[in-house]
């Protein structure tokens, strides 16, 4: 059969071009810079200029730090890898959750894999996502010594890295602001010490996070400033931290150890790094019949957590919603702007708000009356 020949009045010469350099960009596989696409392709420097940028624009193509340009959108749908803290965490699960739902509802492709909370896992899921090729990495790791392997093995394979509620190198951050979350959580337990014990406080104890790193563990200390402002009668010696890893419970065995020697009817406030810690130290206070003498805030507004407010009788009196349901939307969002090149801010900060036995009852009242 013959060859059906296409008139060239037909054709559109600049988008000719502009196919010409995908087709470059798809073939080499590699981030290439504005010189060397004029080069191949024989298009002038000024039509190359405006081709990727148009590409850059519509999202087709990215460019990276060094001012190469790569191809980040494909016949087949965008990939992100999401390596989860722990398959056994409601924090955690919440979030991958989250993400779950936002990239199906977004069309991305998403490779989930497990850190199970530990540093030599995470850094082997991280090679995996680049050996299995994925455009953009959520990286959800707790462990701030592992996260410069990490965010190297992402950085050697130019694959952007969005790195949640623990900070890691030449990454783009997504979570709380851990010292605000903190000092609201200081604030809550000042309130109740006011209202219930007028005050009267013996010890002030946080419960640790040491592995997440200084930025998590700043939840401890936005809790003691707000704690030391609104209760300052309390001597600098009654604050304690003690290392619960954010876990249930490590968390009950330490805070356990430490009530071994404090006599019934000791005033003590717990700041919880995580709502987990916070159900660990009720762990351990509630076979000691301690609850009246305790009270608990946490981090995440867990279920459990949030049942045993609901109860009225928990030691738990409150807990900063980190609002997880925002996370896989937001986190989609922000890995998408990244392909496409815009600029984005290096920290992205989620909304928090404090939830308290009050806070729930008045939403369950208002639920009613809708």
């Amino acid at each position: 059969m013959a060859k059906v020949k296409i008139k060239r009045l037909y054709l559109i010469p600049i988008l000719s071009k502009a196919l010409d350099v995908l087709e470059l960009l798809e073939n080499i596989h590699a981030p290439v810079s504005l010189e060397s696409v004029h080069q191949t392709t024989k298009i002038s420097k000024t039509s190359v200029y405006r081709i990727l940028k148009t590409l850059v624009h519509r999202g087709y193509v990215a460019q990276v730090e060094n001012g190469l340009y790569r191809l980040v959108s494909r016949p087949r749908r965008l990939r992100f890898g999401f390596a989860a803290q722990s398959a056994e965490m409601p924090f955690s699960i919440a979030v991958t959750q989250s993400i779950t739902a936002a990239a199906a509802a977004s069309g991305v492709e998403l490779l989930i894999l497990d850190n199970q909370y530990d540093p030599d896992i995470a850094i082997r899921n991280a090679e995996e996502c680049v050996a299995k090729h994925v455009d953009l990495m959520l990286e959800f790791q707790v462990e701030e010594a592992a996260a410069p392997q990490i965010a190297h093995i992402f950085k050697k394979a130019d694959i952007p890295l969005v790195a949640i509620d623990v900070p890691h190198p030449n990454a783009t951050y997504f979570g709380v602001d851990n010292f605000e979350c903190g000092y609201e959580a200081g604030i809550l337990l000042a309130q109740h010490a006011l209202r219930k014990w007028k005050g009267t406080t013996d010890w002030v104890v946080g419960m640790e996070f040491a592995e997440a790193g200084s930025f998590v563990q700043s939840r401890i200390s936005g809790a003691f400033d707000a704690l030391h402002e609104r209760l300052a009668e309390v001597p600098e010696d009654r604050f304690v931290r003690i290392e619960g890893r954010g876990r249930r419970d490590h968390s009950c065995r330490a805070f356990a150890e430490f009530l071994k020697d404090k006599p019934q009817g000791q005033r003590i406030l717990i700041a919880a790094s995580t709502d987990s810690s916070a159900l660990g130290v009720l762990d351990a206070i509630r076979p000691a019949k301690r609850e009246q003498d305790c009270a608990i805030a946490g981090q995440d507004c867990i279920p459990e957590v949030l049942d045993e407010m609901r109860s009225g009788k928990s030691a738990i009196i409150g807990s900063i919603s980190h609002e997880v349901e925002s996370y896989g939307r937001r986190l989609v969002q922000l890995g998408i702007s990244l392909l496409r090149g815009n600029s984005v801010p290096p920290y992205n900060y989620v909304h928090h708000k404090a939830v308290t036995p009050e806070t729930l009852s008045t939403e369950a009242a208002g639920a009613k009356k809708a």
